[in-house]
């Protein structure tokens, strides 16, 4: 066939298209000849070379394809791209050839061209395209896509501006969510506008909204462009804040210059003015521009030398005068720059008339002011200061300044060389807000915020006073109620949680001998008091409590309400545990008398907590307190009135709780959480249909947690929203790459439903693992459905238009009716497994679950049996026509590829 070059010549033409310009070369697979067209020994690199070295080239270069056609099937097609190495470089090589045969002869016959160039092009793209991807997430600016209003990429800078921990909080949530309602109006107008593709938006300010509450001011960019083949906006944003900041600092340091009430003045090295401020045209009558490159004496209407200035010490007194010939009182002072001076002219000509009234000012004010002489003799009393200390200014002056007693805030007598005038006159001294109390010649007493000080800086000793003091007698006593209100109780009167923690401190502890007790006394059903008889006689049982609890302590102890209905006995110098279950058995005891409030009488019941410090234990009292609640806890949970300790194992539980909290907020980071799947086998055809992912957690401490403790730790500590979105989406991505042919079943608590952002989190985790939404199944447990049912309804709603499958679980343990589950949005009912349990040991058993299957046929549910574990409980479930089950008798879970 290939002798007679009788080629299918619509073979060749299909594939000289397929490749472009290229030339023919044949293999006769019966006689293993090798065959081509003119041209080809160029293709191949040697160009001009015998036949025989054409022939082993081409033998080399399609070896793959000869290999492959002599076991192929007719017409099958073969494609191969080789490298070639020649002198001028390197080379790129396409072949392709298919399997002919005619009448009982076989061939592949097939067509090669140098794609060399198409190769480096393509290449250049890859190239090209990582660099771009490279430089988007590198980019120190933001730079996020949204598609149809929500993110579907955002570089790292993205993250770091909204204080995100990852991309996977931003992914799948609305682009508005992020920008601030101020912004979005102005946002949507400007990405409105962009109709074609590549069309960008003009730079604009707008605000960023953060995780952490707070805000960040950017400068943005819309570009049109394509996500998917879908139109989607790629949005580039810079962080102006500090951009802001320092163009707000540039205003205000400008409109410092242009509103400072001196005049500043700058000159050049010889003086001559070069900048002339708002102030300075007010000071000397004068305009800027009638001033600049004149020198500075002339315009000031006085000889000025800023060097002379400079060298006596930079700032002096001086004369000037206005453009009118008015005279100017001047403080002058003078700072070097580097090509000329700043001046600050102060015009004190207004202060030095001031000073000439300050006299009168003084006889005017309501602050008390005496002037006492070198002696220590008054010399002056103004009209307040007599009112004050209800003397007379005649009486007064001449008299020593310490003919007045004088008593501190103790009540201590001050001693004569102790007076604040006295220490002032003394050493030159100020004394600042001295707080005595005065005697008047009438016998009232008056409470002084008293100051002194020279009336001279000159340093002569000993100085004139001036004293001057207000009367702060009533604020005082306003000072003394705020004070006891501040640490104190207002219904009950006895010290508040702020003094009992002060008291608990090592240092209040420190010079007790014995062990300080600290009882924690929390009443027993006091809410049903306050919810039967109303907050009046609740607050009315809660004073009485408070006297009884001062009554009946020991002198010495502490006796506090912490709020509600808690309270607080410090009793310090206790002997040992017995002593401090004396006085709490006594505590109990008063409290235990009745209590008669609006005619009823009311018995009251305490459980109490109790701790005991040493005087070194290095806890403070917030920590003391702590545990002392912590005991007071463990006693309400073995009933009501009774006594608890707290002890190290106490202790112990709570670290290992707080530890294994903390650890839980890591633990997804570092990968030690996974799943282990039971799974689900239709009992019609004994197939295994689905899975239930069950989250297990290995500690590196403390090795495998039951998931009855850390679930319970996540949902009390708000971590299950985040625990239970990295569950989800782990699961998703272990059963779409590794049984794809399963349907998924994962739980959710009841907290997980209160959530807000549950359904974006199961949209975000089945989109990113590629998981079909109807594969998924999302069980609630009857109790948590019960807890909210409005909420619960609207959430399963939403969910429900994801496409995910919902399943109500241990059904029959809560307190739900079929009619209310008949308004919720469920696919499937699982049985508990208590029921299961009793089949074939108990007829009640067996009775409650065919009422169950029925049901719940009825409405169209499919039903699961959980805790399968015999053959006899699976047989009476498949007879019962249960459809499908799972336990210990089907699989354990195990990890997906152990399954």
């Amino acid at each position: 066939m290939i002798g007679d070059a009788e080629f299918d010549h619509e073979l060749l033409a299909d594939l000289g298209l397929s490749i472009g310009a290229a030339v023919v070369w044949w293999l006769d697979l019966d006689e293993d000849q090798l065959g081509w067209m003119p041209g080809l020994d160029a293709v191949v690199g040697v160009p001009g070379a015998d036949t025989g070295t054409v022939r082993t080239r081409l033998a080399e270069l399609v070896e793959p394809l000869t290999l492959a056609a002599r076991t192929a099937a007719a017409w099958q097609a073969f494609e191969l791209v080789q490298p070639l190495d020649t002198p001028d470089g390197r080379r790129w090589l396409q072949f392709r050839a298919r399997v002919s045969t005619r009448d009982s002869a076989r061939a592949l016959v097939g067509v090669v061209a140098d794609v060399t160039r198409q190769h480096t092009q393509q290449q250049e793209l890859a190239d090209l395209a990582d660099r771009y991807r490279l430089l988007v997430d590198l980019s120190p600016d933001a730079i996020v896509v949204h598609e149809a209003g929500q993110i579907v990429y955002a570089n790292s800078a993205a993250v770091r501006f909204v204080r995100a921990r990852s991309d996977a909080e931003i992914l799948g949530r609305p682009i508005t969510d992020f920008v601030h309602p101020d912004s979005q109006a102005e946002m949507l107008r400007r990405i409105a506008k962009l109709t074609e593709p590549g069309a960008a938006s003009d730079p604009a300010d707008a605000v960023l909204v953060r995780f952490d509450g707070g805000t960040t001011d950017i400068e943005s960019v819309s570009v049109r462009t394509t996500w998917e083949g879908r139109p989607a906006f790629q949005v580039i944003m810079r962080d102006v804040t500090e951009q802001k900041a320092a163009a707000a600092a540039l205003r205000y340091q400008a409109a410092l210059v242009a509103h400072v009430s001196d005049a500043l003045i700058a000159t050049t090295s010889d003086g001559v003015v070069t900048s002339w401020n708002p102030s300075a045209e007010n000071v000397y009558g004068r305009r800027a521009a009638d001033v600049f490159g004149r020198p500075i004496g002339e315009v000031v209407g006085a000889p000025l030398d800023p060097v002379a200035v400079l060298e006596a010490g930079g700032v002096v007194q001086a004369e000037h005068r206005r453009s009118d010939g008015e005279a100017l009182a001047v403080r002058v002072s003078v700072a070097r720059m580097d090509d000329g001076y700043v001046l600050i002219c102060a015009d004190e000509t207004a202060r030095r008339r001031a000073e000439r009234h300050f006299t009168a000012v003084v006889a005017a004010i309501e602050e008390g002011v005496l002037v006492v002489g070198p002696t220590g003799r008054v010399e002056s009393v103004n009209p307040a200061a007599e009112r004050i200390l209800g003397v007379t200014a005649q009486e007064t002056i001449g008299e020593l300044a310490s003919s007045t007693e004088l008593h501190d805030e103790t009540g201590q007598l001050i001693a004569l060389e102790n007076f604040p005038s006295a220490i002032t006159r003394r050493t030159g001294r100020p004394q600042h807000g001295r707080i005595v109390r005065a005697l008047r010649p009438d016998g009232t007493r008056v409470w002084l915020s008293l100051s002194a000080r020279a009336l001279t800086q000159d340093g002569t000793l000993p100085a004139a006073t001036v004293v001057s003091f207000t009367d702060i007698t009533e604020r005082r006593m306003i000072d003394s109620q705020l004070e006891h209100e501040a640490t104190h109780d207002a219904l009950t009167g006895l010290f508040n949680r702020t003094v009992t923690i002060n008291r608990l401190s090592p240092l209040a502890r420190a010079h007790r001998s014995g062990l300080t007790a600290v009882l924690f006394i929390d009443l027993d059903k006091f809410k049903v008091i306050n919810d039967s008889l109303g907050h009046s006689a609740g607050d009315e049982v809660l004073r009485v409590v408070g006297k009884r609890l001062s009554r009946g302590t020991r002198r010495g102890d502490v006796v506090g309400r912490l709020g509600g209905d808690e309270f607080t006995v410090i009793a310090y110098g206790v002997s040992g545990r017995d002593e401090a279950t004396a006085i709490a058995d006594h505590v109990r005891a008063e409290l235990n008398r009745p209590i008669t409030v609006g005619g009823r009488q009311l018995h009251v019941d305490a459980s109490v907590g109790i701790v005991l410090a040493e005087a070194g234990d290095p806890r403070d009292g917030s920590d003391l307190l702590r545990d002392a609640d912590l005991a007071m806890y463990q006693a309400k949970t073995r009933g009501r009135g009774r006594i608890a300790f707290f002890d190290v194992e106490l202790r112990e539980r709570i670290q290992r709780r707080l530890q294994l909290e903390q650890d839980l907020r890591m633990a997804p980071l570092g990968d030690e959480l996974w799943l282990a799947y039971q799974p689900i086998v239709d009992l019609r055809t004994d197939r295994r249909v689905a899975v239930e992912g069950l989250l297990r957690w290995t500690h590196p401490r403390y090795g495998l947690i039951l998931p009855g403790e850390f679930i319970t730790l996540a949902e009390e500590s708000d971590l299950i929203n985040i625990v239970g979105a990295h569950m989800l989406y782990t699961a998703a991505r272990e059963i779409t790459t590794q049984a794809p042919e399963l349907q998924l079943t994962v739980n959710l608590s009841a907290r997980q439903l209160d959530d807000p952002w549950l359904v974006s989190s199961v949209r975000s985790a089945v989109t990113k693992a590629g998981l079909t939404p109807g594969s998924l199944c999302l069980e609630i447990t009857e109790s948590a459905l019960m807890h909210d049912p409005a909420l619960a309804a609207r959430t399963l709603a939403a969910l429900r238009e994801l496409g995910v499958r919902l399943a109500i679980d241990d059904f029959g343990t809560g307190h739900s009716s079929l009619a209310q589950l008949l308004t919720l949005p469920l696919d499937t009912l699982k049985i508990d497994r208590s029921f299961t349990a009793g089949l074939g040991r108990s007829d009640e058993a067996e009775a409650i679950v065919t009422s169950i299957i029925a049901m719940a046929h009825a409405v169209d549910l499919t039903v699961i049996a959980e805790g399968v574990e015999q053959a006899e409980q699976l047989e009476i479930l498949r007879a019962l026509g249960c459809d499908q089950a799972q336990g210990y008798h089907l699989g354990r879970p195990v990890p997906l590829r152990e399954l």
